[in-house]
């Protein structure tokens, strides 16, 4: 509940301010002004301390909580004014039920703007009586603004340390800075006993100290005692009772309205440059907040908002790729960053990963080299194989290549979105949006066509020619030397026999007998050779249907495969740097630069017709209720900031 002083300039105006921000339906919390806050437990006559400033009834009265709600109360004392003709009497005030109504005070809603309630009791019947709200929620959403000035206000009939008030109190206020206590009731405590330990500040201090005060009882209340006659009931009491007459010009609501008031004003003034900053700052961001808006009338003509908006997306597209962005991220990756981890993180990776060999066993290299040397068996290793099985292998690099397409293509799809969130034009229009959207997506499909056919051709053009005699390719020869070089530093030292030639020496191994020596045949790891031989008998039945290898490699298998594979390893390492080079340059080309060179041109095609123009800058709900609320604030911010610069 917040209240101001007595006919103080500088208090009126707060008053003003509050005024200006009620207006227009803003909480003047915006810019924390200056307010004293009564606050107690139930009964413990905070309505009674506040009708005891006012000198008028006008609270609702009853039993239980009965005003249970926040309470704007502003307080002008105003000088009585000469009855003019036509105006309306005291007789006729008080017809309506109020006998103390007169010309010269009455009462006004924020909610009712012009209407005066000369009938304080209708003012009563004015407040709501069943508001359902958090007490606790609805008094500190108050108390726990800085510039608040709290009321605390307790019986004094109670003990003070379980005071509900002062709890609540010392939660947003624990040394008591801000807090002044009200001790209401003191007229009904026990015989002998004060409050003069509590005034000293002995049990519970507070910086800016209590203040006893007597109010009317209920029974005063319900026979009407005027509260003239209950101020006077209270100086009297405390100019006569013991523990109070010689400190009486300190007790009751005279001194406590008077010390309200220094202390407002004091806090007023304290806070008033404070004020002027957040009315500054509030005034600065609304002007913002509307000039996004498009201005209070809204733009100009459609064609030059829609081709703003085209050149403010495109110049915002090419700086979040380059990224000469003014808004980089600091926590992650963004823009054209993001595509550069595609490239050489992801993209790097994945083909680094491959390896010829996962696939292509060494059982495989056998046959294909048995296969590709035709009906003629090689003497050399065959060429044939090797081209076979490392097209293959080039083929495998493909899926990556056109899979590193899609996740650029998602990358632009990203940055997209972020820039239809971040162009304040896309929350205005949202038919211009959606129409963006569909456009520039439309022209990044269109344009991974070529991507993806580039990126594939790059891959057949490696399949389709093997250079042999590329530079950094092992040739045969060194392969050769290097397997053989292997194979030798693998087999056991064997020991020479020297100066004694053996029988079968004498005829390259083979002397006269008839008996068929074990030898090696070319095809020998095709044939199960345990089969049983016949003698006499010419062995030769026809061949399988299917051949396959029935044996371990023998030596000669094995240092063919062995070259092969490691002629594969060379020419496909080639391949794989030059697909790491050569995919992420096409793609920039025919996607990334592409759509930043030739989006515009697009968008221009597409949206800048004199036919859909006005169809796409339908503004939303949302965005026409915004404006005028901010219109709204803007004129009360400007107002308010005429009235502190008049202080």
């Amino acid at each position: 509940m917040a209240t101001s002083g007595l006919g103080t300039e500088i208090v009126n105006v707060v008053n003003k301010l509050q005024d200006v921000f009620t207006a227009v339906g803003t909480s003047a919390s915006q810019i924390d002004l200056p307010q004293i806050c009564v606050l107690g437990s139930q009964s413990s006559g905070k309505s009674s301390v506040l009708e005891n400033i006012v000198g008028r009834d006008f609270l609702p009265r009853g039993t239980g909580i009965v005003t249970r709600r926040p309470l704007v109360l502003q307080l002008i004392n105003r000088k009585p004014t000469p009855q003019q003709n036509g105006s309306a009497s005291s007789e006729d005030l008080k017809s309506g039920g109020d006998s103390a109504a007169n010309p010269d005070e009455w009462g006004e809603f924020l909610h009712l703007p012009g209407q005066k309630f000369y009938d304080f009791n209708k003012i009563r019947d004015e407040i709501p009586r069943d508001i359902e709200k958090q007490i606790r929620d609805m008094l500190l959403k108050y108390i726990s603004r800085p510039s608040c000035i709290i009321l605390a206000v307790t019986a004094a009939n109670t003990d003070l340390a379980n005071s509900d008030g002062l709890k609540l109190a010392r939660e947003v206020d624990p040394e008591g800075q801000r807090t002044i206590g009200v001790l209401t009731k003191v007229d009904l405590m026990d015989q002998g006993t004060d409050v003069v330990d509590i005034l000293a500040g002995r049990v519970i201090p507070l910086r800016l100290g209590y203040v006893p005060v007597v109010n009317r009882g209920q029974r005063d209340i319900e026979t009407g005692k005027p509260i003239a006659a209950a101020l006077e009931y209270e100086r009297k009491f405390f100019e006569t009772h013991p523990s109070y007459s010689n400190k009486a010009q300190y007790c009751g609501t005279p001194f406590l309205a008077r010390k309200l008031n220094v202390i407002l004003m004091a806090h007023i003034r304290a806070t008033l440059p404070d004020i002027k900053q957040r009315i500054s700052t509030q005034l600065a961001k609304y002007n913002t907040e509307l000039q996004s808006l498009g201005g209070a009338l809204g733009d100009g003509s459609s064609a030059n908002v829609v081709l703003s908006v085209i050149t403010e997306f495109c110049s915002e597209f090419r700086t979040t790729i380059d990224g000469n962005t003014n808004d980089l991220s600091l926590n992650e990756l963004s823009g054209g960053a993001r595509i550069s981890f595609v490239f050489h993180e992801l993209f790097n990776q994945g083909i680094k990963t491959i390896d010829p060999f996962d696939q292509v066993k060494d059982g495989d290299i056998r046959t294909i080299l048995y296969n590709s040397s035709g009906s003629t068996p090689s003497l050399f290793v065959g060429t044939q194989a090797f081209e076979i099985i490392v097209k293959q292998q080039i083929r495998r690099l493909e899926d990556p290549s056109l899979k590193c397409c899609q996740l650029v293509y998602d990358e632009l799809i990203r940055i997209l979105s972020q820039l239809l969130q971040k162009i304040q034009a896309f929350r205005r229009f949202p038919a211009l949006r959606d129409r963006f959207n569909a456009v520039v997506v439309n022209f990044f499909k269109n344009a991974m066509n070529p991507t993806t056919k580039l990126v594939s051709d790059l891959v057949a053009m490696q399949a389709c020619y093997v250079n042999t005699t590329h530079p950094d390719f092992l040739n045969g020869h060194k392969a050769m030397a290097i397997v053989q070089e292997r194979l030798n530093a693998n087999k056991p030292q064997q020991h020479e026999t020297k100066g004694k030639v053996t029988p079968a020496q004498l005829n390259n191994n083979r002397d006269l007998e008839v008996d068929v020596k074990e030898e090696p045949s070319f095809f020998g790891s095709f044939f199960n050779k345990n089969q049983p031989k016949k003698k006499g008998v010419a062995v030769m039945e026809a061949p399988p249907p299917v051949i396959k290898p029935q044996a371990a490699l023998n030596d000669r298998e094995l240092m063919e495969t062995e070259v092969i594979k490691l002629l594969i390893h060379s020419y496909f390492n080639i391949v794989k740097r030059e697909m790491i080079d050569m995919v992420p340059k096409a793609i920039t080309l025919t996607l990334v630069n592409h759509s930043k060179e030739n989006l515009q041109r697009e968008l221009l095609q597409e949206l800048y017709k004199p036919d859909v123009l006005d169809e796409l800058l339908k503004e939303s709900e949302y965005v026409v209720s915004r404006r005028k609320e901010v219109v709204s604030m803007i004129q009360a911010l400007n107002k308010a900031e005429e009235i502190v610069a008049s202080v």
